[in-house]
């Protein structure tokens, strides 16, 4: 099995009803809900909301101790105009603006905004990489 991948990404929330309520306000449908925690399919991948308490709890650390990392996720798309629809899309949910979809310096274009509890979603598109129509990259 190759290991340069990722199979699961976790995001520790305050609140799960409210954080899943705006990635399915974005169009982000679960495949899976439980008490602390709700999973997302992402095209053989999966995406985890996970309460603090219950990520406090299976890591051995305190709550207080979660934090959100100095990391991004992102959402590649393939031209400007869905760059800027998903950005406005993230802000109607009730994201916060970062910084605006500009024409930035590696060539691309790109922005950010922070979901309700902080983590940061880059949205762009790269020039530089093709995708299929199911977004992958190719």
């Amino acid at each position: 099995m190759k290991t340069n991948r990722v199979t699961l990404i976790t995001l520790g929330v305050k609140d799960l009803a409210r954080t899943r309520a705006y990635y399915e306000a974005i169009g982000w449908k679960p495949s899976d809900v439980q008490d602390d925690v709700a999973f997302y399919d992402m095209n053989g991948m999966k995406f985890g909301l996970y309460s603090l308490e219950g990520l406090a709890k299976d890591t051995g650390r305190k709550v207080e101790d979660l934090k959100t990392g100095a990391m991004t996720l992102a959402q590649c798309f393939p031209t400007e105009s869905d760059v800027d629809a998903a950005f406005e899309k993230a802000l109607a949910a009730g994201a916060s603006e970062v910084a605006r979809p500009e024409k930035v310096f590696w060539g691309g274009y790109s922005g950010y905004v922070a979901d309700p509890d902080g983590h940061l979603w880059e949205y762009a598109m790269n020039p530089f990489w093709d995708m299929d129509e199911d977004g992958h990259l190719t």
